[in-house]
């Protein structure tokens, strides 16, 4: 049980929110009752869907999305290539100032996005500050169908360009600025810089990468098949945890700046491992899709459990912990050796998998026999791959003796 004077409010920057999640922007902040319901179950925050001047147009094709599943319909990755709000200026100022007065103590982010021109920039910073947003997102990021007329990742690849967006509405605007960053990049840290140079107060990553889901074998068309053609879309999901968790960690150890983590985070560990590299707050979207805002209030309890568990008194006592681990492959001990293991041989079925993956892939150390499973330790390497391919967790990784 969580001790009783635990807390899950956090800090970002100049953002005070009662717990570490917040939605991301996307279909699931569509409109302001989608976050007003967010808020009932216990959100802390949301982003909204990325609003534009209302000289952008924005025309959706269908269908949009495409999934990789596994065996059993969980999701493993995510594909969407859905444009930007489709709703107009009026819209979103009317229901940014009547979600703030219904929930004054959660944190609404105003995601916008105009054209290469600043002053486009600075004019919609405004409207939506005016209309009572807690702080703007700049989405200088999003990787499919606004690239094609110069903005969204077409900016947010260019160092330059974000310095100048940032900078541009730097001046303009009076609630913290959140810079939010695309994957789509050789190194993140340069535009990361370039966004705290123009005045960014935080930085939110990751966007979406740049995929293509697919072909259907059948009808050799691309998903998502929209006619029967596609194009490359924003790759989403849990399989895109472990990009999100590498630039996350990139930027901590490089910039002073607060962070929120999004990519991949579907459970409370997820969030937990993204504070634990360095953020201060997650923003959810492809999980909420798949499984309703209602995750939020496990999420909540796990993460409170766990704080309770290590002793840690709140979310910051987690930040950043893993940090300090994470280094290049030079520093790595070359003296510190595991080998494999039979563990728990009560759980073998001698499946073979493990034989098998050490012949291919291995040092040729396992074998079995009147289905008994060994392992040589003269040969076994450390490598760790059988441990991984065993699907009854029999073999684990010791030190050696």
């Amino acid at each position: 049980m969580p001790a009783p004077d635990l807390s899950l409010e956090t800090t970002v920057g100049p953002l005070t929110l009662k717990n570490p999640f917040l939605l991301a922007s996307g279909p699931p902040t569509a409109s302001g009752e989608q976050i007003r319901h967010a808020f009932r179950l216990g959100w802390a925050g949301a982003v909204t869907k990325t609003i534009v001047p209302d000289t952008m147009e924005i025309q959706e094709v269908s269908p949009r999305f495409a999934a990789w599943k596994d065996e059993n319909s969980g999701l493993l990755g995510f594909e969407n290539i859905e444009l930007l709000s489709r709703k107009d200026e009026s819209y979103w100022t009317g229901e940014i100032a009547a979600t703030r007065k219904e929930y004054p103590d959660r944190v609404l982010v105003a995601s916008i996005m105009a054209s290469p021109d600043p002053k486009e920039w600075q004019e919609l910073a405004c409207t939506v500050q005016d209309a009572g947003a807690d702080a703007i997102e700049l989405n200088v990021s999003c990787p499919h169908g606004m690239p094609e007329r110069g903005v969204g990742a077409a900016i947010g690849q260019h160092a330059d360009l974000v310095r100048e967006v940032t900078r541009a509405v730097r001046q303009v605007a009076t609630v913290p600025m959140v810079v939010k960053l695309t994957p789509n990049v050789t190194e993140i840290v340069p535009v990361a810089q370039a966004a705290v140079d123009g005045g960014a107060d935080i930085l939110s990553a990751i966007n979406t990468v740049q995929c293509l889901m697919g072909v259907d074998l059948d009808t050799l068309e691309p998903h998502p098949s929209v006619a029967g053609s596609s194009t490359y879309g924003g790759y989403s999901g849990p399989a895109v945890k472990p990009i999100g968790l590498r630039m996350i960690v990139q930027i901590a150890r490089e910039l002073p700046i607060p962070l929120m983590g999004i990519g991949g985070i579907s459970r409370w560990q997820d969030a937990a491992e993204y504070i634990a590299a360095g953020a201060s707050a997650v923003q959810v979207c492809t999980a909420v899709m798949w499984e309703g805002a209602g995750i939020v209030r496990g999420m909540n309890a796990g993460l409170s459990a766990y704080l309770a568990q290590k002793h840690f008194m709140d979310v910051a006592a987690l930040k950043g912990r893993a940090l300090p681990r994470i280094g290049t492959h030079t520093s790595l001990s070359r003296n510190d050796y595991r080998f494999a293991t039979r563990r728990f041989p009560e759980r073998c079925t001698s499946c073979g998998r493990c034989v098998t993956a050490c012949r291919d892939g291995g040092y040729h150390a396992i074998s079995i026999a009147d289905r008994h499973v060994a392992i040589d330790t003269d040969r076994c390497d450390g490598c760790s791959l059988c441990s991984h391919v065993c699907p009854e967790g029999v073999i684990v990784m010791l030190p050696g003796s």
